[in-house]
This record gives C-alpha cells, structure tokens and sequence, in this order.
C-alpha cells in the first residue's frame, strides 16, 4: 500500500513548478491528479518524461483560477472523471517584479489578490462539500514571507498572509468534518517563478546566487521536495494535523548562518 492509494486530488498550477513538484508526488504515492493550469497542453511531455500520460491517472484541465465559472466547470470535469475527491493543492499564484507601494496601483493589487488569495477561497469552498464526505485534506501553498515579510512586494506578502489566515479559519470550522486544512511556506524554491523573479533584478545570477546563500543550508529546496510535503499533508501520516503552518525552508527562518570558519 502506497500513502496515498486511490486518492483524488486536485492541484491548481499543475504545469510546472512546485505544482509540478505536487503532482508527481501524489502520483508516485500512488494517487490520482486532477492537474489545473493555465496551459496544460504545454505540460504534457514534462508529465510523460515522468513516466505519466494523460488520461487515466491524470486529469489535464486547461483553467485560469481567476474565472469562478471555469473553476466551477472544472471541478465538475474532475468529479466527472474520477467520481470523487480526497485531497486540494491550492497551488495557483504569481509572484510579480519587485515593487514598492508606490509602484504598485490598485488595479495591480487587486488582481493580484484575486489570483493569490481569492482563488483560494473559491478552491476550498467548491472542494468542501466533497472533502467532507469522507474526510479529506486541503493544503494550502503560501509563502515564509506571509511570516517574515520581504521588501518591494506588499501585494504578494498581503497575498500570502491571507492564504494562512484562511488556513486557519477554515481549519477550526471543518475540523468537526475530518476535514484537515494546512499551509505550507517554503522559502527559496527553484522554479520557472524563481527565475522569472530574479530577472527582474539588477543581476540575475547572483541574485539567484544570493537567496541559495539565505539558507542556512545553501541552496534553494527542489518541487520535489516541496511536493514530498505536500504528499505528507493529504496522508494520513498527518491525520492529527490541521490548522498548522509548515515551514521546509533549509532553515531560513532561524536567522543569520555564521558564514565564517571557526579556528
């Protein structure tokens, strides 16, 4: 027996990525992916180097998050399909180029908002009423900033935030459900978004150089790893786990590494 035989889950930014990451973990324990993503046709080798093709065991559903008809239309693609759903990777979500307050209009921030945190909100409330049927997991993929904060990001750091206090809202009003909701902040993570991100820096590779060196353990944490944790939190290896913040981080948020050598 795998850890997660049999189960339903949806991933929401399933093409690539720490979505990506999700997804081959769920499948390599043994479930099944209902893979959302803006363009999963663009995916498809990716999943097919993995050893998985679409069909059988993974659902691709072309969908934009920020649509709550076609997130309604896909659900009930993926209920259609599979006939139930165990577990929510709420995944979907951008992280825009540095920016102060300033340089940052309403249009930005709501739009922002509404793909970060409102998509999350409806990803929940659509899942729920299958969730709950026989007890199932939501997991919710923040930030360490939403803990920590970061310069030049106010719209992303709000965004994130919102994510854990849904997670913690939601996980108190369905706990009576045996339905579990955790979140996860990783910090650095290698990622098409981590290279979009820093190239919108003054250099790039040491930028990039730079976030491996926050971490206490040198470098940035892999979509494996990430979707490891994930698995993790949909199992019922954490069955007594709600509510809770996750943090794989490589130590990140422990502060200041002593970079120098000791005599």
């Amino acid at each position: 027996m795998k850890k997660l035989d049999d189960k339903v889950v949806l991933i929401t930014g399933a093409s690539k990525g720490i979505g990506f990451g999700c997804a081959l973990s769920v499948l390599r324990h043994g479930g099944k992916v209902a893979a959302l993503a803006l363009d999963m046709d663009q995916a498809h080798s990716e999943y097919e180097k993995a050893g998985y093709s679409f069909g059988k065991d993974v659902l691709p559903i072309t969908c934009d998050v920020r649509d709550a008809k076609a997130l309604e239309a896909a659900f009930a693609q993926a209920l259609g399909h599979f006939g139930k759903l165990d577990g929510l990777i709420n995944n979907a979500g951008w992280h825009p180029p540095a920016m102060t307050i300033e340089e940052t209009s309403l249009e930005d921030f709501e739009s922002l908002l509404k793909l970060n945190l409102t998509s999350t909100f409806l990803c929940c409330k659509l899942a729920i009423p299958h969730l709950k049927k026989n007890g199932g997991a939501i997991v919710i993929m923040s930030s360490e900033v939403a803990l920590i904060g970061q310069g030049s990001a106010p719209a992303y750091v709000a965004s994130k935030a919102g994510q854990l206090g849904l997670t913690r809202a939601l996980a108190l009003d369905l706990a009576h459900l045996k339905v579990r909701v955790n979140a996860v902040c990783p910090a650095g993570v290698m990622t098409p978004l981590m290279n979009e991100w820093a190239a919108t820096q003054y250099d790039p590779a040491a930028v990039l150089k730079a976030v491996d060196a926050w971490h206490p353990m040198g470098r940035m944490a892999t979509i494996d790893e990430m979707g490891e944790v994930c698995s993790f939190l949909l199992s019922s290896e954490a069955s007594f786990m709600t509510g809770q913040v996750i943090c794989p981080d490589g130590g990140a948020s422990l502060g200041y590494a002593d970079k120098y050598p000791h005599k």
